[in-house]
């Protein structure tokens, strides 16, 4: 077959030969990990109005777990979504001939559904200089005001104590995650404020409630309607810091954009969304006034590549700096504890054996995700809260140390149950005999892969961002979606988690080499 093929296919199979020879393995993961990120963020054609009109449904994206009064399940059936914004959907697609679709995505990545599975966002989404830049904004149709709400018998009870430290140091402060708020409170002195992050909007008001934070900052319209449920907290001051939500388009549907724009005046002045924000006790008759006449907002200019780096390297580095420091705090522990519990049911008792089993399946068999949250957010109930960072290290602690065990368990089956037998008969004590003969033997069996391990938990301390620990792949989503910088921070990231786990790698072979030329030198 070679012999029969062009000479330029027969230069090119050589020239592909000589490349891979040529390339280590990582340079080509690398290649493709850019690769696969540009054909998942390249612009993708979005459904203008026709297309809409044609298959009959507008689909709109948001995110239920913001909860009320947007988008929510129904207390009373589950299976229906209600909020004044699930009407508003459905008023806007009728005015367009259609039927609204809801599809449900994360908060702060609900502008990445454009032209890929949704036709528009309609979320609480605030008009910024960014957003106008990188989207399209509908004209308004909610005009909001960010709110500070504290403990009733709690120390922040004016506003202006944010601005200065309190008797502790920062005021401990909670936000959602990409809002308004959150952009507000960390443009304020972090020595006075240091803010914390969430993905829910009730989990900064149950942080609140159980005196994990000092205070948290939503908008109104989030805080008047989760009153009653909380009824320990109270509004601190007045509103302050207004704009408005705006219904987003891609670029790329301009008739979709204007009718969209159409039919919310069209809400204006028939008063549907008098008689819709009435229904939701917002002040119908204050919002259209508000949004009849907001101001448009200017769009944000485009920056250089070595400004952008100049702006954000920096915040990328540190939360790299908080990378390092999860992994390096949590992996000791996990291989600690997981040499024990190995160990344990190795050579304990059945009855340890079986509750260290339990115990390793727990973990095993519940998300990280999920472990991480019963530390954070349950420990407090019980009167034991855990700082963010420490509440982070234990949560990766323990769920590894269930995996470590298990490499540490097959580790020590492979060194013969002889040798634990002949340190015994030489007047060794099974501790003294398990320290200097069984344990060291297996360790030195298990390193390599306990290392990729420690290349695994670094990737996995992202997931730590569930308990506001602003990591790198945190950093990168919120300085990605507030720059519109998607790719060039995608690809600094990428650079920064490679320079990481790039020598723990160099480390692993190291470790299987040295392995093989003791494998064969006993073999002799």
């Amino acid at each position: 077959m070679t012999g029969a093929m062009p000479p330029r296919w027969r230069h090119a199979m050589g020239h592909a030969v000589g490349c891979r020879r040529r390339w280590s393995a990582l340079p080509c993961a690398g290649l493709l990990f850019f690769v696969c990120v540009a054909l998942w963020i390249a612009p993708v054609p979005a459904a203008d109005l026709d297309e809409i009109r044609r298959r009959g449904e507008l689909v709109w994206a948001a995110d239920q777990e913001g909860g009320g009064p947007h988008v929510f399940a129904d207390p009373d059936d589950p299976q229906r979504l209600t909020g004044f914004e699930v009407e508003l959907a459905g008023m806007v697609a009728e005015r367009l001939g259609v039927r609204a679709r809801f599809q449900q995505g994360p908060w702060d990545r609900l502008p990445l559904l454009l032209g890929r599975s949704a036709d528009c966002v309609i979320n609480g989404i605030e008009l910024t200089p960014v957003r106008q830049r990188d989207y399209h904004c509908s004209r308004p149709y909610f005009a909001y005001a960010l709110q500070i709400v504290s403990r009733r018998d709690g120390p922040v009870d004016r506003p202006e104590k944010l601005l200065t430290p309190g008797p502790r140091g920062a005021w401990r402060v909670g936000v959602l995650t990409g809002s308004a708020a959150e952009l507000e409170m960390r443009s304020r002195d972090p020595v006075a404020v240091a803010v914390s992050g969430f993905d829910g909007t009730l989990d900064s008001l149950e942080q609140v409630r159980a005196g994990v934070l000092d205070a948290a900052v939503l908008d109104d319209c989030i805080v008047t309607f989760y009153a009653e449920r909380f009824p320990e907290l109270r509004m601190v001051g007045r509103p302050f810091a207004g704009g408005v939500y705006t219904v987003l388009t891609a670029r790329d549907t301009p008739q979709l954009s204007a009718a969209i724009d159409t039919a919310i005046g069209t809400l204006i002045a028939d008063g549907s969304l008098e008689n819709l924000y009435d229904r939701w006790r917002l002040a119908g008759r204050q919002q259209v006034l508000l949004v009849r006449d907001a101001a448009e907002v200017p769009p944000a200019p485009t920056r250089g590549l070595a400004q952008l780096l100049g702006a954000t390297l920096p915040l990328l580095l540190r939360s790299a700096a908080m990378t390092i420091a999860l992994a390096l705090g949590s992996f000791p522990l996990a291989i600690a504890i997981g040499l024990v519990v190995a160990v344990g049911r190795q050579y304990g008792p059945r009855w340890l054996d079986r509750l260290l089993g339990c115990y390793v399946e727990l973990l095993r068999g519940t998300p990280l995700l999920l472990q991480l949250y019963a530390i954070f957010f349950l420990l407090p109930r019980v009167g034991l809260p855990l700082p963010p960072v420490a509440a982070a290290i234990v949560g990766l602690a323990l769920n590894y140390s269930a995996y470590e065990s298990e490499i540490y368990r097959a580790g020590l089956k492979a060194v013969p149950r002889g040798q634990f037998e002949a340190a015994l008969s030489l007047g060794m004590s099974r501790w003294q005999a398990l320290r200097h003969v069984v344990v060291p033997q297996a360790v030195r069996v298990v390193m390599p892969p306990v290392t990729s391990d420690f290349i695994a938990l670094f990737k996995d301390t992202s997931v730590c961002s569930a308990v506001t620990v602003m990591e790198l792949t945190k950093r990168y989503s919120v300085l990605a979606l507030g720059t519109g910088a998607i790719v060039e921070l995608a690809a600094v990231t990428a650079l920064l988690y490679l320079a990481m786990s790039w020598p723990l790698a160099l480390l692993v072979r190291r470790f299987e080499r040295r392995l093989e030329r003791g494998g064969t030198t006993a073999a002799r």
